[in-house]
């Protein structure tokens, strides 16, 4: 399996000229009746020996850590962050297998604030808590500081070391959970956490835009960085918005489901002008829950998720048919200064 990536530097080391490329491109395009920009390529596996690898390295990684938390929790977290990047090193930077990579730089990272918050969180408010309610306040939020200092460290000597695409995303995530776990643990009211999230989810996806840009033929690594930022900024707008909007509650009105489809349509234009579905598919969830809740309501309690899935589906499925069409139709009205940052129609 070859990707993007994989042509561009065959072109690099002169085995194929940029002209050909273009023409292999353009005929893949022309051959499978879509545009190719629109298709969200990213690279998750390439063979069963990806699967193989990753079963290997998760039962290796599990062993050490048990082997280590004999010794201690924090030694347990070490070598365990340590085998991870030993495993990195050959079969991301030598092999560069794709969903070893992933999971391999979801356990590096995991390690790194395992580590962090075993050392300064549980051993330092250990012996701040002997102390005063003051230190021990001050210990804690030391603690989760400097675990997201730590993290974006780790994040940036991985993404420096072996530029697997999902690293950018992970750091993200990483200063997300530190966050939430600092404002759980304050005097904070937790009416906070949901704006606060909104906020959180905003900011990635500024940043998903951003490396968006940088590659809107979506031919290259910036374009995989910014898939996963926008899969992790989905959730993080999509649920503080229909929590605020009750959805949750179990009991969906008529006004609720109206509201829920005004904000599932604009959702729908931002990810077909941006060109990305992760936004839908976020929604998604809630926009057949609300459904499925409000034909309950009205005593439909065995075919509640079946109808609405039916209706859903075949709309998402039209839409996947005519994404390219809606694409083109819509960025028609948007000025200059917009349509050019975003995803080529090509």
């Amino acid at each position: 399996m070859y990707t993007d990536e994989d042509l561009n530097s065959a072109v690099k080391e002169g085995i194929f000229t940029q002209d050909a490329i273009t023409n292999f491109r353009s005929y893949i395009s022309k051959s499978q009746n879509v545009t190719l920009v629109d298709e969200e390529n990213f690279r998750l596996i390439s063979g069963f020996n990806d699967i193989f690898v990753v079963i290997a390295c998760l039962l290796l990684l599990t062993s050490v850590a048990w082997l280590g938390s004999a010794i201690s929790p924090i030694a347990a977290a070490i070598i365990f962050t340590a085998t991870s990047w030993g495993l990195a090193e050959f079969f991301v930077r030598k092999r560069r297998m794709a969903l070893p990579a992933i999971v391999l730089l979801i356990a590096f990272i995991g390690g790194v604030m395992a580590t962090s918050v075993s050392f300064f969180v549980n051993l330092g408010i250990g012996q701040a808590q002997q102390m005063n309610i003051e230190h021990f306040e001050q210990m804690r939020v030391f603690g989760f500081i400097t675990t997201a200092v730590v993290s974006i460290a780790a994040t940036w000597l991985h993404w420096r070391r072996f530029r697997v695409p999902i690293t950018v995303a992970v750091g993200a995530a990483s200063l997300v959970i530190c966050l939430m776990g600092l404002l759980g643990t304050s005097s904070l009211d937790s009416h906070w956490l949901t704006p606060i999230l909104f906020i959180s989810g905003l900011l990635i996806f500024a940043l998903a835009m951003y490396w968006d840009a940088s590659d809107t033929l979506r031919q290259t690594k910036r374009s995989d960085v910014a898939f996963w930022l926008h899969l992790l900024s989905a959730p993080l707008i999509v649920h503080p918005i229909f929590k605020t909007l009750g959805i949750l509650s179990g009991h969906s009105t008529i006004l609720q489901v109206v509201l829920v489809i005004a904000l599932y349509i604009v959702i729908a234009f931002i990810s077909i002008a941006i060109d990305r579905r992760a936004l839908m598919v976020s929604s998604l969830i809630y926009v057949l829950y609300a459904f499925s809740a409000l034909l309950k309501n009205y005593g439909l309690v065995s075919l509640n998720f079946a109808m609405t899935g039916v209706i859903i589906g075949a709309i998402l499925l039209f839409l996947s048919a005519y994404w390219h069409t809606a694409r083109t139709f819509l960025i028609r009205y948007f000025p200059q200064s917009i349509s050019g940052r975003l995803p080529a129609l090509r």
